[in-house]
């Protein structure tokens, strides 16, 4: 199995749809269909379930997902630690749930001014890692989102962002102009990972605005504590919502970024904004990393609120 392959295998199971995962790998679909085909052949066993309805995984398409994201991320760690062996200095700026991506170009042109031989790259992981594979050392710097467990970590606030609960199209509560996370009781939530940062976890189940009363009258608890499906990234949670009917809170930036038949986005009140930050390892500070920093902040309007 060559790595472009399960690249391309990747992207269609967690976008579930030929076409977005064209999109988002800058190809047509018909030789990704292909290629998709090719690893099937090869493996000689089905991995997707193709229907007017949509794509599913197969169980052998689940567990070749798990195995080709560890390989995937493995290739990465070789190809980064190669590239931290050569001259030009490479800053790997890793990102969760859609952070930074209004001023990141701003602030990586800003950077490369000062820093002409150093090179920006952006590394995108699932919103199971809030530091956004920091404490993995796979990346240098996160523009990430609080809250999550920052021993050992030096944190800038950039920004805070309100939040959307997402939910069916047809739901009641899509035609309200706002909502808040008691009004979503009952509803199956989604769920993050089990081995998730247990504050992140929290925080995107519904916690922190526990003490609140919904529109119903009904006392706040910890709305996510359902049945919903488990969920690593944005798409999985739009699919979620859209077969499985699941809600959840997402950033307000989803309602432009991921505007999906079958989806709305509803303001969330009387719930903690999310704060946008960015994370460093603070034990031995990087220049490089340092400098980026100062620059990703001289292109912000940096939030005066204190950090927990």
């Amino acid at each position: 199995m060559d790595l472009r392959r399960l690249r391309y295998f990747v992207a269609v199971a967690e976008e579930l749809h030929f076409g977005r995962a064209a999109a988002r790998l800058h190809m047509s679909q018909p030789p990704l269909s292909r290629r998709i085909r090719e690893l099937e052949d090869e493996l000689g066993c089905r991995l997707l379930q193709r229907s007017a309805q949509g794509v599913r995984l197969t169980e052998a398409g689940a567990v070749l997902l798990g195995e080709a994201r560890e390989l995937l991320d493995a290739a990465e760690r070789a190809r980064e630690r190669v590239r931290q062996t050569s001259r030009r200095r490479t800053i790997v700026v890793g990102t969760v749930a859609g952070a930074g991506l209004e001023f990141g170009p701003r602030a990586a042109a800003a950077f490369r001014r000062t820093h002409p031989d150093a090179e920006v790259r952006l590394r995108e992981v699932d919103i199971g890692d809030p530091t956004a594979g920091l404490r993995s050392g796979r990346v240098d710097v996160a523009l990430t989102r609080l809250p999550f467990d920052t021993t050992g970590l030096a944190v800038r606030l950039l920004e805070t962002e309100p939040l959307v609960a997402a939910v069916p199209a047809d739901d009641p509560l899509a035609r309200r102009p706002s909502v808040r996370v008691g009004d979503l009781l009952g509803r199956p939530w989604m769920r993050l990972p089990e081995e998730a940062d247990a504050a992140w976890r929290r925080y995107w189940l519904g916690e922190a605005g526990r003490g609140e009363v919904g529109s119903g009258g009904a006392v706040e608890r910890s709305a996510g504590t359902g049945s919903g499906p488990v969920v690593r990234t944005v798409p999985e949670c739009l699919h979620a919502i859209v077969w499985q009917g699941a809600v959840g809170i997402l950033p307000a930036g989803a309602d432009r970024r991921h505007r999906t038949e079958g989806v709305a986005f509803v303001p969330l009140a009387g719930y903690p904004p999310s704060r946008v930050v960015l994370a460093w390892q603070s034990a031995v500070p990087d220049p490089a990393v340092l400098a980026f920093v100062e620059a990703v902040g001289a292109t912000t309007a940096p939030d005066t609120a204190g950090l927990p």
